[in-house]
């Protein structure tokens, strides 16, 4: 084999590596929170949208005006919670239940667990997390929705 050959498929591992670990980033995450935002006025929620990397560490949150002040920990708590138990938190309620296999985890991780619908972990095309979204402000069925579209949306943008 040549060296331009080696050095072709060289490089195509090195960007196949990069492509697999990359994580969301800040334009990405400013793009899927105005998504779902628009999303939230269109259904009548004033929502806080939280985005995390996958440190589950959050890299933006943004709050509507009049959303609740409570909701800007629960939206953070459940992109924390989607990325850092790799499942939405709607999965994770009924776990989480008296009886559950998971019963107990929201008293972990300095009470950062949150257990029930709205947050979801944000996945590339390898199927590798790479963040996490939560949404907070609606009733929990309007939470998960949301959280449910944003997710659609940003794997759908990273094929």
């Amino acid at each position: 084999m040549d060296e331009n050959a080696v050095k072709q498929i060289a490089d195509t591992v090195a960007r196949e590596i990069k492509a697999e670990l990359a994580e969301i980033t800040l334009d990405e995450a400013r793009t899927l929170s105005e998504q779902v935002r628009k999303r939230a006025e269109q259904m009548g929620v004033k929502a806080v949208v939280a985005i995390s990397n996958r440190s589950a560490n959050p890299i933006l949150v943004e709050c509507m005006d009049d959303s609740y002040i409570a909701s800007f920990d629960v939206a953070v708590s459940k992109a924390f919670t989607a990325t850092s138990l790799k499942m939405s938190t709607s999965d994770l309620k009924p776990l989480a239940q008296p009886g559950g296999s998971l019963y107990g985890i929201q008293f972990t991780n300095g009470g950062k667990i949150a257990i029930f619908g709205g947050g979801q972990p944000l996945k590339n095309s390898y199927g590798r997390i790479v963040g996490g979204l939560g949404v907070s402000g609606g009733t929990e069925k309007q939470d998960a929705e949301l959280a449910a579209y944003g997710k659609e949306l940003f794997e759908k943008g990273r094929r």
